[in-house]
């Protein structure tokens, strides 16, 4: 068995494993994640000897399900939870449960986005129970620490099992009030494989957001998330040389995924005709104005502080106050830019800050500020590529 099978059994078939253990466990999330990580322990040596079964998803429920049964017994309350939960799987019920893989995920989708829990909660327990995130990514996708993140975790497993919150996808007329905080983690997911150039993660966010789409026809900011990955997906493949992150300045745009854009900027015409558009459609808006220029000196520098003024206004933080500083530096001048990101308050260590700030002091000539600005950013960043970028970077400043 190569490790590649065993990595792409957890890619492709954990989630869904995970959201039919914890539907048979009754909401036991803490259970079933101890269980489904045993069984993925056991397949790495079972897939070895034997070598990989011809369904894994139903190989490690069959497997996670009767190391659950087992620890039920253990603990003397198998007879009350047998009642509720049934005897072992069967095959035949593990093909019926396969077959309805998407319904599963969106339960546990939708579940981990139940209002009885917090939207930091929320976030936190899909990105660890739907896309498989550890507690350190999840940490630097909410900007967090990873003990607080691990206290928060916790909290939310005990919540989930001791209120029997149902995971089930909930009915239409309240899908609506549970689809913000569902589109906020699915795009957290494509962000942190984006931002860490992990592809499984870009492209389990994509998956999701076309299954949400799907879902919700006529939901634009659906749609909005849908064009807004597809947008920035499009440029991964010039987004990285030589294990160093490219700036969307030197990219290679010949490289650009054009079908994705083609496709992304569909879905986007097709998210403009529907009510209610918000801050995805706004976000895929601009990222269809960078995929759409010719040349990073040809780009709509005023449209896009614009549209980055409009999505301040409907949903403001300072995350995005960063980013329009950014594109205002570029339509009026960095030092507008600079006061724009002076307002920026409580993210001292969130290293994008340093690096914009950086950015627009070299622009207007500042070096000495420029280089204490990168030092800072770099002193800040966790991932490798991110800082071999960040050096590259200061190191042009002479």
């Amino acid at each position: 068995m190569s490790a590649d099978s065993l990595e792409r059994a957890f890619r492709d078939e954990r989630a869904a494993v995970l959201a039919t253990i914890t539907r048979r466990l009754d909401g036991d999330l803490a259970l079933a994640e101890d269980v489904v990580q045993d069984a993925f322990v056991a397949a790495a040596v079972e897939w070895d000897r034997r070598g990989v079964p011809d369904r894994p998803g139903a190989w490690l429920t069959t497997t996670a399900w009767r190391n659950a049964l087992d620890r039920l017994r253990h603990q003397r309350v198998v007879d009350a939870h047998a009642m509720q939960v049934g005897e072992a799987v069967t095959y035949d019920e593990i093909d019926f449960e396969r077959s309805s893989l998407e319904d599963d995920q969106l339960r546990m989708l939708f579940a981990c986005c139940h209002p009885a829990l917090s939207p930091e909660v929320r976030m936190a327990l899909t990105l660890r129970s739907v896309a498989g995130l550890t507690v350190e990514e999840i940490a630097r996708a909410l900007i967090s620490s990873e003990p607080a993140m691990e206290r928060r975790l916790t909290r939310a497993r005990n919540k989930i099992s001791k209120g029997r919150i149902p995971f089930r996808v909930p009915p239409d007329d309240l899908l609506p009030e549970r689809l913000g905080a569902v589109l906020r983690v699915v795009y957290l997911v494509f962000n942190e494989g984006h931002a860490a150039v992990r592809d499984e993660l870009r492209d389990e966010g994509v998956r999701l957001a076309r299954l949400l789409a799907r879902l919700m026809p006529d939901a634009a900011e659906a749609h909005g998330l849908l064009a807004l990955v597809l947008l920035t997906d499009a440029r991964s493949s010039a987004r990285v040389r030589d294990g160093e992150l490219v700036s969307l300045e030197e990219q290679d745009r010949g490289r650009w995924d054009r079908g994705l854009v083609d496709e992304g900027v569909a879905v986007l015409e097709r998210a403009l005709r529907l009510p209610s558009p918000g801050t995805y459609v706004i976000q895929a808006a601009i990222a269809a104005l960078h995929d759409q220029a010719p040349a990073f000196a040809s780009t709509d520098w005023l449209q896009i502080a614009a549209l980055y003024a409009e999505l301040a206004r409907v949903d403001p933080s300072p995350v995005i106050t960063i980013n329009r500083a950014i594109a205002v530096g570029f339509a009026a001048g960095p030092a507008t830019g600079l006061s724009l990101l002076d307002t920026v308050s409580g993210l001292e260590r969130y290293h994008p800050l340093h690096a914009a700030r950086a950015e627009l002091l070299r622009r207007l000539g500042d070096i000495d500020g420029a280089d204490a600005a990168y030092a800072t950013a770099l002193s800040l960043s966790a991932l490798p590529h991110e800082r071999a970028a960040l050096a590259a970077r200061r190191a042009t400043l002479g």
